[in-house]
């Protein structure tokens, strides 16, 4: 297949890439959700290191969560992702691969835990809202704008949300200064056809307010890096992935798959994989996550997956058929 013949299909990746297109590792900020936070230092450092070599574009280390509303005891250091904790990792010389933090609309002290930009290592603070927070949401993107950071912002649960209620959203997101705004597929419940639904639709409102669209996916139907695929041919080009796919539950769009299709030549496979092999693989020993069928009936569902996440937890997760009449009652 030729180059002419491959953009004639729009199938963009294959052969050739787009320069614009960016990657984020969401493995800490997403994998920390199946063990509280509780990564030690060595753990994010060889993430922090193999994304550096990887040319990975973007790391997010964790939350900013409010130390009011979740105590320190109860929770890993990087649900807090105190500023000296990343310099920790980051040491005295920053590699290329910028930082980013994730705050939780209503979930974060972001006036007082966000420092101005000049004084963080921090590059990016993503904003993740559902739809009834999205005043709050507005307020976040600002803040951090006016500190000097680049924004995104992640309507969660988008699968639930009246689309009337989508569109008044997408038109306050684009009057804002936000930079990037995300198709989040939080129950991983999208198949190709939603995901190029709300993409375009996402990228009508986003396009003309000269902002970018972002994609974040989840595995429970086994279609988290197809649904990725589609959202690239489709424009988007600010990319969530995860090493060996570690992340809540059914886990995200595996890294390793993610950077051997886009064909950009400043991503270096290699570091990914030596990551995978000596630091995320023998997490697994500790750690389940990654497709399983309690996580394919939820995303069936459209349900949160925090059933199922307890449900692989407990002694009979072997009983898929209870597990399924359990929450198809609920339904």
């Amino acid at each position: 297949m030729s180059q002419e013949t491959t953009q004639a299909t729009g199938i963009k990746g294959w052969l050739g890439y787009r320069p614009e297109i960016k990657v984020l590792d969401c493995t800490i900020r997403d994998g920390g959700l199946m063990n509280d936070h509780f990564f030690d230092f060595d753990f994010v450092k060889a993430v922090y290191v193999a994304d550096v070599a990887a040319g990975v574009d973007y790391m997010e280390f964790g939350y900013k969560a409010s130390k009011k509303l979740y105590a320190k005891d109860k929770f890993g250091r990087w649900k807090f992702c105190d500023e000296d904790d990343i310099r920790r990792v980051v040491g005295d010389q920053k590699g290329t691969t910028k930082i980013s933090v994730m705050a939780d609309a209503e979930r974060t002290d972001y006036k007082t835990d966000i420092l101005p930009r000049e004084k963080s290592v921090v590059d990016m603070v993503r904003v993740a809202t559902y739809i009834h927070q999205v005043p709050t949401a507005l307020a976040m993107i600002q803040d951090a704008h006016d500190k000097g950071y680049e924004t995104t912002v992640n309507l969660m649960a988008l699968s639930t949300v009246p689309e009337v209620e989508v569109d008044n959203a997408l038109e306050l997101f684009a009057a804002s200064p936000v930079g990037t705004i995300y198709v989040v597929d939080s129950f991983g419940s999208f198949y190709t056809e939603q995901v190029q639904y709300w993409v375009e639709k996402f990228l009508k409102h986003a396009k003309p307010a000269g902002k970018e669209i972002g994609i974040h996916t989840h595995n429970n139907l086994q279609l988290a890096f197809a649904n990725t695929i589609q959202a690239i041919i489709l424009g988007a080009n600010l990319l969530d992935a995860s090493i060996l796919g570690l992340g809540r539950g059914s886990g995200n769009c595996p890294m390793e798959l993610l950077l051997g299709f886009l064909h950009n030549p400043k991503f270096e496979l290699r570091p990914i994989l030596e990551c995978i092999q000596h630091t995320v693989e023998p997490l697994s020993q500790k750690i389940r996550w990654g497709f399983a069928v309690p996580y394919m009936i939820t995303g069936y569902l459209n349900q949160h997956p925090k059933e199922a996440m307890e449900f692989m937890e407990g002694d009979h997760y072997k009983d898929i058929v209870r597990f399924y009449d359990s929450v198809h009652e609920e339904d």
